[in-house]
Order: C-alpha cells, then sequence, then structure tokens
C-alpha cells in the first residue's frame, strides 16, 4: 500500500474557547487541562508516527502562525513533509487540494489522512489502526469519512446518515445525507434513530481521487490550487503558496465541495474516544472532576459549587453557591458564562472585534519566533515588559521614532547591538537605548535569556517599529 501521508489543518482561530484562545495564539497550541506536557497540535503530530509507516506529515496554516508550528515540529522532534502557508482563509476543500498535489509530487499514489489540529483522541491504538482500514477503502477510489456514533443529542456538530454498506468493506457504509448543526428537538431524533453519526471531519483519501473528483466538481478550486503550488516560493523552510492564485480559490469546506456531491463518499464509524473540544462544555466533557462534578485548574476556593469549568491563570478564584458555569479567568480577561450557553462564547469574541478591542487576537503575553514577551505594566508614557528570547534567538535589528527603552538582564547573557557598539550585558547588568537609535538583542547562550523592558515615550504602540534586518524575514506588519 502506498504511505500514508498525515495532512493536519491548522488554521482555526478556536474562538469558543476565548479566552485562553486567541487568534493570534489558537486552542491547537495551548496545553489545556492541568497543562498538559502537549498542546492538541503536539499531540496530532505524535498521532500518527514514523515509526510505524506513516509518511511526513503536511500541515496547513496562515502566515501568522508559521513559526508556532515550526516550534511544535521541533518539539515533537518530526520533520515535515511540508510546512504549507496559506495567503488567505479559503476553507478545507482549497487547503486540502494543495496538500493533495503537494504530496502527489513525492507519491503520485499519496493516500491522505486529513484532519484537523485540534481534536482529542481517547484511543490512539483504535486510531491508527482505524486510518489502516479506512486506507484500504481509499485505495480502491472510495473518499472516505469517519462517522462518530453521537452519545448525546449534540447541536454543536454536523451530523451524516448512512447509506446502505458495503459488500466488499466490513463495517462501511455508503453516505446516504449530511445534514447541518441541529436544534435540539431534530438531535434528539438524530439519536434515536441510530443511523445518524457526527461529522467528525477527519478524512482518508487516495490523493489522486480527490483530485479528480475536483476537476469533475469543482474545477475553480482545481485551478487556483494548481497555480497556487506551482507557483509557491520556500522561504526559511515554509512553503509559500501564490497569493493571488490561492485567492481566487472559493472559499468552502470539502463537506460542501466534494463530499455532498460525490457518488465516491464513503463512512467508517469509529470509537476512539474523539471529542473535537468545540467549546467549555466539550472540554469540561473530557476532564477530570472532582467530588463535586468540578473541573477546576489552577488556584480557586469553592463553597456550595457544582458542575463547574474553573481556569485561573491568577492568584486565587472565590465561587459559592453556583452551579453548571464556565469560569475561565486570564491576565486579561475574564469569562464567566452558563455551560449550556458554551457555544455562544463565538459570539463575545465578534463583539470585541467589532468594537476594535484586542482582547480577541492577542494575550498579555506575545509570542515570537525568538521567543515571547509579557507586558507588566502599562501607563500613557510608560510600559514595562518582560522579555523572554530562546537561546539563539534574535531579535530583528530595529529603530523606534517615539520610544526610548531600557533593558535590565534578570537571568542568561544578552548580546546587544546599538548604533555600531556590540556588548554583552550579564545578569544584573543594564543598557539604555535612545529613541531613533538602530539596537538589536540576541542570546548567544544555551539557557533563556529574560531582561526586562521599560518603554519611555509619547507613543508606545507596537508598530512603532523600523527593521533593517530580520533573520525570521518577517514583514512591516509583524512587530518586533
Amino acid at each position: 500500500m502506498a504511505t500514508i501521508t498525515p495532512v493536519i489543518l491548522s488554521g482555526g482561530s478556536g474562538t469558543r474557547l476565548w479566552p485562553r484562545s486567541r487568534s493570534m495564539y489558537p486552542k491547537q497550541f495551548i496545553r489545556f487541562l492541568n497543562d498538559q506536557e502537549t498542546s492538541f497540535l503536539g499531540a496530532t503530530l505524535r498521532r500518527l508516527p514514523a515509526e510505524e509507516g506513516f509518511g511526513a506529515p503536511i500541515l496547513s496554516c496562515n502566515n501568522d502562525h508559521r513559526f508556532l508550528i515550526k516550534e511544535e515540529l521541533e518539539s515533537a522532534g518530526i520533520e515535515a513533509q511540508a510546512i504549507v502557508l496559506e495567503p488567505a482563509a479559503r476553507n478545507t476543500a482549497p487547503a486540502i487540494a494543495a496538500a493533495a498535489l503537494i504530496a502527489m509530487k513525492n507519491d503520485p499514489e499519496a493516500i491522505l489522512a486529513v484532519m484537523p489540529s485540534d481534536h482529542i483522541i481517547g484511543n490512539e491504538t483504535a486510531f491508527r489502526e482505524s486510518i489502516l482500514a479506512a486506507a484500504k477503502v481509499a485505495k480502491s477510489g472510495r473518499l472516505v469519512l469517519f462517522g462518530i456514533t453521537p452519545s448525546e443529542a449534540n447541536t454543536g456538530y454536523g451530523y451524516i446518515r448512512r447509506g446502505s454498506p458495503f459488500t466488499e468493506f466490513n463495517g462501511v457504509f455508503h453516505v446516504d445525507a449530511f445534514f447541518e448543526k441541529p436544534d435540539k428537538k431534530t438531535a434528539e431524533q438524530y439519536l434515536a434513530s441510530g443511523d445518524y453519526f457526527w461529522n467528525s471531519g477527519i478524512f482518508v483519501l487516495r490523493a489522486g481521487t480527490f483530485i479528480n473528483e475536483l476537476a469533475n466538481l469543482e474545477p475553480g478550486i482545481l485551478k487556483a490550487a494548481t497555480a497556487a503550488v506551482q507557483n509557491a516560493e520556500t522561504d526559511l523552510g515554509f512553503l509559500r503558496l501564490e497569493a493571488k492564485a490561492f485567492a481566487s480559490a472559493p472559499s468552502i469546506s470539502i463537506d460542501y465541495a466534494v463530499m455532498e456531491k460525490t457518488d465516491r463518499a464513503a463512512m467508517l464509524p469509529i470509537d476512539v474516544g474523539w471529542n473535537d473540544v468545540g467549546s467549555w462544555s466539550s472540554l469540561w466533557d473530557v476532564a477530570q472532576h472532582d467530588a463535586d462534578d468540578n473541573y477546576i485548574n489552577g488556584n480557586a476556593v469553592t463553597e456550595g459549587t457544582q458542575g463547574c469549568f474553573i481556569h485561573s491563570d491568577k492568584p486565587i478564584v472565590a465561587t459559592l453557591g453556583v452551579e453548571n458555569l464556565i469560569i475561565v479567568d486570564t491576565p486579561d480577561a475574564l469569562l464567566v458564562a452558563d455551560r449550556t450557553r458554551a457555544q455562544d462564547v463565538s459570539g463575545i469574541v465578534k463583539r470585541l472585534k467589532d468594537e476594535g478591542r484586542k482582547e480577541h487576537e492577542q494575550h498579555v503575553r506575545n509570542y515570537r519566533p525568538w521567543g515571547f514577551f509579557e507586558t507588566l505594566s502599562l501607563a500613557p508614557r510608560f510600559q514595562v515588559k518582560k522579555l523572554h528570547v530562546k537561546p539563539g534567538g534574535k531579535l530583528s535589528m530595529q529603530m523606534h521614532h517615539h520610544r526610548s527603552e531600557h533593558w535590565i538582564v534578570v537571568q542568561g547573557t544578552a548580546k546587544v547591538v546599538i548604533g555600531d557598539k556590540e556588548s554583552l550585558v550579564r545578569e544584573n547588568e543594564s543598557v539604555y537605548i535612545v529613541a531613533t537609535q538602530w539596537h538589536r538583542l540576541e542570546n548567544p547562550g544555551k539557557v533563556p535569556l529574560e531582561l526586562i523592558e521599560v518603554q519611555m515615550g509619547s507613543y508606545l504602540g507596537e508598530d512603532d517599529i523600523i527593521r533593517s534586518d530580520d533573520i525570521y524575514k518577517r514583514s512591516a506588519e509583524e512587530t518586533k
């Protein structure tokens, strides 16, 4: 059998898991559930390992997340076949088309295991066995979609109605119809029927079959993806799809573009402990609860509290006489919600965005390819930050028009360039950079560099930056 290539789609923003998930640091990168060792993406990367015969993965993401993706790959010790940068959000069909074309360059008979980057799989051995079983079906020219036996009348998932079973493949069914997220009454009817399954969003398909179906059903997508891949450029290990071509593709999901129209669709029901963790309530479902049915991560004191999800990044959360709440306290935002309304958190994010606020976009901690910085204090004419620079990390050579900066090293050794002068600044030493002076910060050591940065000036926005050199080749819009 041809090599099975994992295709991991990492373009989501995870708005329903705000305030922990933000557009610049969405849920696939976060360590949920007591800060487990790996993120959702990290777990997904390890799910189909090379040592069990699976191919190097293809990852698809947007430009803002590219260094976060690379960091997750390095942490997992995995080398990707390609990290594909989508220049515009065009939903799953164009992204999968591009991945299929890339995979076929290396293996014309490639079979793809397409999956989101942010799902939980409880039984990974069973999941791998399901992938292998589905690959045999896909080799015959079928496009296989995993269906999940519903455990409740959930209104947050799309549904699939199974058709007749395949005679040549045990436990595999034709697809009779797809259904959008239902209302409660309809979901209860689906559950009672026994013929409806949750749409997992996980596909196993032969790349060539998918491309042929696109040619027949959505030729515009195939034309755009082909041009975007043919004219793609390699940049620091990333594959940048050609922007104009990819943007010309219709924005449409694989379900609408192909699966609902094709006569090649097949559904394989699986029981692998799947959860798409699409909301705080679904995360509560898979978490370990205490004697009062609460999940608590962080410092909390509870009295008369039942059925709550409590997460705190702050010193303490105290609750008294409440039930079935979502309480998520982060350094710059607090969410308190009825657990039954968890699906509606995305509406709060939309309001924040519409009102021009920043809490939907960034955390107090902002991640960069060299590390991160965290705002400690902010006032009209000064700002205090903590900078964490990874070993080997180097900020761009830059200059600010409106602010001066004072750096105090608290851990590690900094290599600092100010104008034409280079120096090493050690723990408990400091330097001062005057506005309009060109400067650069680098960590030449083997341990993380941490320093306190005090900014002073009439304007302290992150867009007050001019670059002359950046090893990460970031655009002018990407700060620091």
